[in-house]
């Protein structure tokens, strides 16, 4: 693993029973860079992530996150990852507070610390004044909103967002995807997307990697700010993924 991946694969391979889900994957992730994951339902994203964060582990080939094998050495990568998924899995019974200092509570953190971070962080995903409100008061996209402050607020390396914004409308998806990617520059986070949007990618990827069943890369395509000043540029690009994607199934939902 070089110094500057903090995430690596190499020619790995996952089976389930006499199902191929990973075939000879390599790929990796530079610290501070964002990567997106696309592909269609039964590419193999999931099990791609699993893999990385340590949920399970590969037939064949070698996974290096921040230096370690993330299932040999789980324990040891605890505090350096965090992730939000495509539900938000907060605990109905805690306030928005509560959830976000959950984190940092399982960490071992002081009662008063944690609850002053989770408080901050809540201001810094434009939720302030919803402390004390329960899971049932919050519209789905400021649960979204306390689910990624709950993943911020430990300070991971590296932060897993698991299909995280769509199953929101697209005007609060977008929003969302803007406020979260702002913070994740200011702090230069290394962050790994699951997605099957096209428009999470272009809008927040350094790179985007379309992955084909078995997981295998597709396409690789980078997204930078001069792609992203030209609409001809960035629509060139949607009509690549969207290709690799299979065209006729690649409508952003």
């Amino acid at each position: 693993m070089t110094e500057e991946n903090i995430i690596e694969l190499r020619e790995v391979s996952k089976t389930f029973g006499n199902y191929l889900a990973v075939d000879n994957l390599s790929l990796n992730v530079r610290r501070g860079e964002i990567v997106v994951l696309l592909g269609q339902t039964g590419a193999g994203k999931s099990t791609v992530l699993n893999l990385i964060m340590g949920t399970t582990c590969p037939n064949k080939g070698q996974i290096k996150v921040a230096g370690f094998d993330p299932y040999a050495s789980f324990k040891a990568l605890k505090g350096r990852l965090s992730v939000s998924f495509q539900t938000d899995r907060l605990l109905p019974w805690r306030t928005a507070l509560e959830n976000v200092e959950l984190g940092l509570l399982i960490l071992g953190r002081p009662k008063n610390e944690a609850r002053r971070s989770a408080r901050e962080w809540l201001g810094r995903v434009r939720l302030d004044g919803a402390d004390n409100k329960y899971v049932h008061e919050l519209s789905g996209g400021m649960r979204q909103r306390v689910s990624l402050a709950r993943a911020l607020a430990i300070d991971p390396e590296i932060i897993f967002l698991d299909e995280s914004f769509s199953q929101l409308d697209h005007v609060t998806s977008k929003t969302l995807r803007g406020d979260f990617l702002q913070i994740a520059r200011e702090l230069r986070k290394t962050c790994l997307l699951i997605t099957h949007r096209i428009d999470d990618a272009l809008e927040m990827a350094d790179r985007a990697l379309v992955l084909s069943p078995p997981a295998r890369v597709a396409l690789e395509v980078r997204i930078d700010d001069q792609a992203r000043s030209s609409s001809r540029a960035m629509a060139d690009l949607h009509a690549q993924i969207a290709s690799a994607m299979g065209a006729e199934r690649s409508t952003d939902h």
